[in-house]
């Protein structure tokens, strides 16, 4: 008899436990599929208990980043019409950042602890608890708190800073073969730049095209509408283009003739400088160079007095990732004219590239370099090869859609390589990247590799002592050097990204970026932390110095230095690039061509761009200072033009939320 009273007891606590599931059962509840270049990467999902005094968002949020994990736990607490009571938030926000606050409110006052720190303040009228980009539920709940409070301009968020929602229109879809209508909104102060919204006309958040707390664009996009994500990136990046179009009409100002005058023209080919002097620009294009007095100046010219200034051409970052709409002003306003993305979502990069180059959106000119990755579980993006016919259609697919190179990522199988590299040589494409897995750089430049993207790949193949640094009289890092030089290739170093990862987190990051506090505070916040504690920084400090000498050992061999930044500090990481190849022991006006002639002549632009030549483009940089003196005069830029059109780089600054 035992046994079926046990199956009885079993049944009744089965029917008991079923009824209260029942009754606890989620209301409301909903999941994301997170998104990287497209790839599908995670999901946050979001459970919804309605109480009599409060609705609880638990929240469980991840995504798997090249390898890395990046988990989050998140619970939001409001009252039935959407007031916050309460937030708690824990985990990872990328694969090098954590984040472990707590916000409660009661009676007008907030109770704020923020990892060790715990503090108390004042509530003001209309604020809202929020951890940046994720989690989306946070964001769904703020966008009904701003829909409840009638859609006020500005919402004060905790435990700083403020947003401001806006709705931009509506975007007429089809879903399953019929219509959909979603609203767009922008949201803008909780990341840098703006966020782009979808929502149904219920408030639920259907999309969120957003960037993560490594600056890199991350999706999230509400099942089951997954099929949308390629048409919804694609008008983010047009959106996001013509909100910066729209203000900066004034700023860039077509003129048909433009004269610069009284400033001292730096050839970067020679390294010498002219006095006094005049470039005439007509249509985009350098008309005539001379000195004050012998180039007729015709009437009605726009005259920009550049005395006491350099004139340099405009400056090219050769490893870009033109993740958001705010790259392109910002590369302007730093002197950028013309950036090389070293990978990016096909759909968003040509829609951002078309944006620019028909008027409808800011920033500079844009080589595209197609990425394509090895599948596997560090894998980057969706173009991935893993056989000879899956590379030669993702180079074909490249070249077809105006892309000039070709990027090979770290998941790319070895045998895979050489079928990239010869597909892109035969339709006439260069191809750069990471060194793959499983490679050495003498064997991916023997596959076909043109160029090399990070110093670390030359840094693994030279000898080094105990203390990792480089041993640069050995015999082996002879030969390193040498096959580079012999094989022509171009090096992309990106020293600036390992001084950022390898720093000493207590030093004053000011003195690696001196604009640190011009920054939005959401970029301030993603920078603070990067970095090593003190022990680990010493340690690793011999590593990043010879990486950083490496940049002067190619430089004297020959070999061609590309200056990149890895993005970074959105423009200002340019200019510590060609600080910190001086430092190396570059000369300025060595430097200064790593970001002008080099670049242009690499790839093969050299007779149409990079210098300040009759007949070539005008893309100008005006300084206020001598940088062939003092290489940081390069960042006091006081005018920018690119293709004819004057820009003011206190404006382009200001548009994308920098103090200047």
């Amino acid at each position: 008899m035992k046994r079926p009273l046990l199956l009885l007891f079993a049944a009744v606590a089965a029917l008991m436990t079923n009824a209260r599931a029942q009754t606890d059962l989620p209301v409301d509840s909903g999941t994301f599929f997170l998104h990287k270049f497209e790839q599908h990467i995670g999901k946050e999902t979001y459970y919804v208990h309605k109480y009599k005094d409060a609705v609880h968002y638990n929240i469980d949020f991840k995504f798997v980043d090249r390898g890395s994990a990046v988990p989050l736990t998140a619970e939001l607490k409001v009252n039935p019409v959407a007031d916050p009571l309460e937030l708690t938030i824990k985990g990872n926000t990328s694969r090098f950042s954590t984040i472990d606050d707590k916000m409660t409110i009661r009676g007008g006052e907030a109770s704020i602890r923020v990892n060790d720190s715990s503090y108390t303040q004042k509530v003001l009228p209309l604020s809202f608890p929020v951890a940046g980009y994720s989690p989306g539920a946070v964001q769904q709940v703020l966008i009904q708190y701003w829909n409840k409070h009638k859609q006020p301009e500005s919402i004060h968020t905790l435990p700083f800073g403020a947003v401001q929602i806006k709705r931009s229109g509506t975007d007429q879809l089809t879903f399953n073969g019929t219509p959909l209508t979603l609203n767009r909104l922008t949201i803008s102060g909780l990341v840098w730049g703006n966020e782009l919204v979808w929502t149904d006309n219920n408030g639920k958040l259907i999309c969120l095209i957003t960037n993560d707390a490594e600056g890199d664009k991350l999706e999230m996009m509400r099942v089951p509408y997954e099929a949308l994500l390629p048409q919804l990136i694609s008008k983010a990046a047009t959106y996001g283009m013509e909100l910066f179009a729209k203000a900066t009409a004034p700023t860039g100002k077509v003129d048909k003739i433009i004269a610069i005058t009284g400033g001292n023209l730096v050839d970067v080919n020679t390294g010498i400088i002219t006095p006094d002097a005049v470039v005439l620009i007509e249509n985009g294009i350098i008309k005539q160079t001379g000195k004050v007095g012998e180039v007729k100046i015709p009437a009605g010219a726009k005259i920009i007095d550049a005395k006491g200034k350099s004139i340099l051409p405009g400056l090219w970052d050769m490893h870009a990732h033109f993740e958001q709409a705010e790259w392109g002003p910002a590369y302007l306003a730093a002197g950028v004219t013309t950036v090389r993305d070293c990978g990016n979502e096909f759909g968003y990069i040509n829609a951002i590239k078309a944006a620019i180059d028909g008027g409808k959106g800011v920033g500079p000119n844009i080589i595209k370099a197609g990425i394509i990755d090895g599948k596997g579980p560090y894998a980057l993006g969706i173009i991935q090869a893993d056989t000879k016919e899956e590379a030669i259609k993702a180079v074909d697919r490249y070249k077809e859609n105006g892309f000039q190179q070709i990027k090979i990522y770290s998941s790319v199988k070895p045998a895979i390589v050489k079928a990239i590299c010869d597909e892109a040589h035969r339709l006439g494409l260069t191809v750069t990247g990471h060194i793959p897995n499983g490679m050495t750089l003498q064997q991916g430049v023997d596959s076909g590799m043109n160029m090399v993207n990070h110093v670390q790949y030359v840094y693994s193949i030279m000898k080094r002592d105990k203390d990792r640094a480089i041993i640069f009289d050995d015999s082996v890092s002879i030969a390193a050097v040498k096959f580079i030089k012999d094989h022509n290739v171009v090096i992309d170093p990106t020293v600036g990204v390992f001084e950022l990862a390898l720093r000493n987190v207590k030093d004053d990051i000011t003195k690696l970026e001196p604009n640190y506090y011009n920054l939005p505070l959401p970029l301030q916040s993603l920078f603070k932390n990067m970095g090593e504690e003190p022990a680990q920084a010493a340690k690793l400090k011999p590593l990043y110095e010879s990486m950083k000498k490496t940049v002067k050992v190619l430089y004297d061999a020959g070999i061609p230095i590309v200056a990149g930044t890895d993005m970074g500090f959105p423009g200002y990481s340019l200019d510590r690039e060609l600080e910190l190849y001086v430092e190396a022991g570059l000369t300025p006006a060595q430097a200064i061509k790593t970001a002008t002639i080099t670049p242009a002549t690499v790839m093969s632009l050299n007779k149409t761009t990079g210098s300040i030549e009759v007949g070539k483009q005008a893309d100008i940089v005006i300084i206020d200072g001598d940088p062939l003196k003092n290489i940081s005069d390069i960042r006091k830029v006081s005018g920018v033009i690119k293709q004819g059109r004057i820009y003011d780089p206190v404006e382009l600054h200001r548009m994308v939320g920098f103090k200047n």
